[in-house]
């Protein structure tokens, strides 16, 4: 169902401010959207994506997000399987829903080309 993990997402208040810092660090920005930016370091296979968010020290924003060659087949079987899930999305440069595991942790499935 599942090919990799496609990227570790952190919610940040400011993502242009952010995405400075972590290139200040050595992260290079691999793709710009809509608020979010994908970032790599070094020779890691996955990368971070810095996503722009209400920031609150009670909730852990952090989760991974699955990628998918088949996002409808892969929803679908989630749905069937009764696992709570949002809606499937598209934002313009990829498909994506988030589902959560038995101790409401989010995770998130995309699939781009």
């Amino acid at each position: 169902m599942f090919e990799r993990i496609d990227t570790i997402c952190l919610t940040v208040s400011n993502v242009e401010q952010s995405s400075i810092w972590y290139q200040e660090l050595g992260f290079k920005v691999t793709f710009k959207g809509e608020g979010y930016r994908v970032l790599s370091v070094g020779t890691s296979g996955v990368p971070l994506t810095i996503e722009e968010g209400r920031i609150s020290s009670k909730e852990n924003h952090t989760y991974p997000i699955l990628f998918t060659k088949d996002i409808k087949n892969t929803y679908l079987k989630l749905k069937e399987k009764g696992i709570k899930g949002t809606e499937l999305q598209d934002d313009g440069d990829n498909y994506f829903f988030d589902f959560y595991d038995l101790d409401n942790n989010k995770l998130q499935v995309c699939f781009w080309e």
